[in-house]
């Protein structure tokens, strides 16, 4: 239960912050609005959500906080199958509490926003240009560049002093690199569908959207959400496959 709810946890603060920068950025009269946007800020802010989701929950469930890096861990060996299901649920719980947090946080912006396009981009990520084959692919390999270095990730490393061999560690700088990895993965591989890499960052908020009430809302775009939740899949299992094929 201890990994169920670091897992939940960890999600959470993920999607609130992660979703809470775009909220920030794109709703009317926030101190962060900007009426064309902001990628950097967004990818900024999504990255130190990666860090500090990692952060809390690292020493409990090892911070997966999401589907296709459980998937990824469980095909290379490293993490038990019978343990990805409740993984990937709890994942999926804590992605709608965090977006129901930023909901929360900023009801009274929803409001005041207009455009309903906005205040879907929010909650779940909406490609630039609509083209199922290249929103697919994107998300694909998006998803197989994050995983595949994820999976060369370490936070250890040797001091040797003397004849001695000594492991040292990052200590709470070990949720460092992931977030870096998402940071790079956003800002070069996120133009065409906003780099989701991550189904239940998607389906989560998404399920939400779907059911409170936000006045001006547009449709939930369901026809879409098949890329943002099985293109990261598809992509996590080819990069952990590639993992073991170099590995052996």
């Amino acid at each position: 239960m201890t990994k169920i709810c670091a897992e939940i946890i960890g999600t959470m603060i993920l999607i609130f912050l992660g979703n809470g920068v775009v909220a920030n950025v794109i709703l009317s009269k926030t101190k962060g609005y900007n009426k064309n946007g902001e990628w950097l800020t967004i990818a900024i802010g999504w990255s130190l959500a990666v860090f500090m989701g990692v952060l809390v929950s690292a020493p409990y469930s090892g911070a997966h906080l999401n589907p296709c890096v459980t998937i990824g861990f469980a095909i290379i060996g490293k993490f038990n199958w019978n343990m990805v299901p409740f993984y990937i649920f709890s994942q999926l719980i804590g992605a709608m509490f965090g977006s129901l947090l930023v909901w929360f946080l900023y009801k009274d912006h929803f409001f005041e926003t207009k455009e309903g396009q906005d205040k879907l981009s929010v909650f779940v990520t909406i490609p630039s240009i609509n083209n199922f084959f290249m929103n697919f692919f994107s998300e694909v390999l998006a998803t197989f560049i994050f995983i595949f270095i994820s999976l060369y990730l370490t936070t250890e490393g040797s001091l040797f002093f003397k004849e001695n061999k000594y492991i040292i560690g990052l200590g709470s700088l070990g949720a460092l690199p992931s977030a870096l990895v998402v940071l790079g993965v956003i800002l070069s591989l996120g133009g065409s569908t906003g780099a989701a890499i991550n189904p239940a960052r998607d389906l989560g908020p998404r399920i939400i959207y779907s059911i409170i009430p936000i006045p001006g809302k547009v449709k939930s775009n369901w026809d879409y959400a098949i890329i943002p939740i099985i293109g990261p899949i598809v992509g996590s299992i080819i990069a952990a496959i590639l993992y073991l094929f170099l590995s052996s």
